[in-house]
């Protein structure tokens, strides 16, 4: 399975998240409730779920599993050649 580009997904998490807080704060704008609306189907076509939920659930695993285990001061030194 083609799958999305990792930042990507981490930007739409990001924007996800925010418009979710949007819509918790004021749930009777329309357009608040659109706008998050909207971005849980992009994470449910790009992530091949059906629900937001699931969606949100498999591009937290994604983004996850796709972001390195050592940062870049973390990495280890190549040996030097001698």
């Amino acid at each position: 399975m083609l799958m999305p580009d990792l930042a990507v997904i981490a930007g739409l998490m990001a924007r996800y998240r925010a418009h979710e807080h949007l819509y918790l704060a004021a749930p009777h704008d329309g357009e608040a409730r659109m706008r998050f609306e909207d971005t849980a189907y992009t994470l449910c076509v790009l992530m091949g779920e059906r629900t937001a939920r699931e969606a949100v659930l498999a591009a937290e695993r994604y983004v996850a599993r796709g972001r390195p285990k050592h940062g870049p001061a973390e990495k280890r030194a190549a040996p030097r050649k001698r």
